[in-house]
Order: C-alpha cells, then structure tokens, then sequence
C-alpha cells in the first residue's frame, strides 16, 4: 500500500508519520517545510505546495490513499485560507480522482459545525454551522468530499477533530483528542473495507464528550484515553465560566468568540509539542 500524508511537518503530522510508514509499503510525506528531519523506513519526502494542481499531481501519483492533513491551520483573513484550505483541498480531490486514488482521509473540525450550542448534543449528521472562514473551509472540503463520492467514486473519511493538544483548559475536558486515539483513528479509517462518504468526529473517550459518534461506529473507531484524569486540576485552575461568552456556549469554544479573520489560537493555551526525529 502507498499512503500519501500532506501537512507532515504539522504537530498532529509529526505524529503520524511513523505508525503511518509502518502500516504502508510506501509512505510520501509533503508539507511546504524544507524537510522533516529524519524519515522513517519506507518514507519519503516530497516539498509541495497544496495550492498547485500540478504539484499535487506528482504527489499522489500510484497512491492507493491520501492521509490529508496540510492545511493553513488557524483562523486568518479569507485570502490566506482560501489557497491551502481551500482551493489546496479541491486539488486534493482532484488529484485523487485523475490518479484513481481510492480513499482521501481528511482532517476536518469541530469548526465546520462549531456555532451549535453545546448543550446540543450533536451527531454526525449536525448541519454545517462554521465558526470561522477556517471553519467554512472545513464545511467546502466536506462537501467537496461528499460531492467526489457521489460523482466520481473517490471515497472519502472526515475526521472532525475537536481539540488535539495537551489539555489545558475546562473545554478540553470534553473535546480532547489524544495523539494515541488520533493515530488509532487515522488507521481505522484506512483499514475500513468500505466507506462511501463518511464523516466521524476526533475526540476520545472522554466522561464529557458533547457529541455522538454511534452514526459512524462501523469504522471501528474505539477510542481508550480520557481526559477526566485531569479535571480536578484543570476546574481547580479555571476561573467561573462566562455565561455571556460564546466560547463558553458553543461547540467551537474560542473560535466562535473571535472577529471573523483574527487568530483562535492566540487565545488558546497550545503547548507546542511537535514530535521531532
């Protein structure tokens, strides 16, 4: 098998890169970064720019998957999105239609849906509600991805991820993704014998997890960690929640409380903490 993996010089990419090269004869790595430090056994890397159709091409060409995870990866003004987020993942689909690439597994996000109050205890067939123009972009590559399935074959998983990082805030308590159930996730999605169009949210198994993943559970996605374990330190360091704060309200936490176009994550707690090799 030959796995093509966008956005490997990313935090959740570096995390991918080596159970990735494992589970393949031939793994591609690409991001716009001049290299990812040391490759692993069956791994290459590829220099390209999502935003070229040409370049993604000679990307994914022979692939039997595309693992998509490149991206401009924070809210920001609608130009700077538009050619990674945007245009970059039309190229992606694209591409794997003219090279006869069965299945793209895409990074999508608690954004593309992140207006819905929390108290809504959303499923996988929640309607599209962005956040952000990052969260738009998420709702055009699903929809992108529902649409090259219905038309073209190309099958398709978005994963939309919650919060994969360190937990660090009282939101985190529900929405954690921990990098073990994140690989754990990527490769039920490759592993799956068939899956149409599927959309399926990242997030483990967490005591307060606000949304519902039974639609999706043929891919086998059983994840283990919990973010409980951290609760009484993180509530005993919170302070009261904002009951007027759509942060606080609403699925995309800080997301949904920014200016259209300014950063989420300069308001986020983000331990960078990118695996090195």
């Amino acid at each position: 098998m030959k796995l093509v993996l966008t956005g490997a010089a990313g935090r959740l990419g570096s995390y991918l890169r080596e159970p990735l090269a494992k589970m393949a004869d031939s793994l591609i790595s690409s991001d716009i970064a001049d290299d990812v430090g040391t490759l692993f056994p069956g791994e290459t890397y590829v220099k390209a720019d999502l935003s070229d159709l040409n370049a993604i091409l000679e990307l994914t060409k022979g692939a039997d998957m595309i693992v998509h995870f490149g991206a401009y990866g924070d809210e920001a003004s609608f130009d700077t999105i538009l050619g990674p987020n945007i245009v970059g993942a039309y190229n992606i689909w694209e591409s794997a239609y003219q090279n006869n690439v069965r299945r793209v597994v895409y990074a999508s996000s608690i954004h593309a849906v992140g207006m819905h109050p929390k108290t809504d205890f959303i499923g996988t067939d929640a309607p599209h509600k962005p956040d952000t123009f990052y969260g738009l972009a998420k709702c055009f590559s699903e929809d992108l991805a529902s649409l090259y399935w219905d038309k073209r074959q190309v099958e398709s998983v978005c994963m939309r991820i919650l919060s994969c990082a360190q937990v660090t805030s009282t939101r985190a308590l529900g929405s954690w993704l921990s990098y073990d159930d994140l690989i754990h996730l990527v490769e039920c999605s490759i592993n799956t014998p068939v899956t149409g169009f599927t959309v399926v949210y990242g997030v483990s198994n967490n005591d307060r997890v606000p949304v519902d993943n039974s639609a999706s559970s043929f891919l086998g996605f059983r994840p283990k960690d919990n973010a409980e374990q951290y609760a009484e330190q993180i509530l005993a360091e919170s302070e009261p929640m904002d009951v007027n704060d759509p942060g606080s309200l609403l699925h995309g936490g800080p997301f949904a409380s920014i200016e259209l176009g300014n950063s989420g994550l300069a308001t986020m707690k983000i331990i960078d903490d990118t695996k090195k090799t």
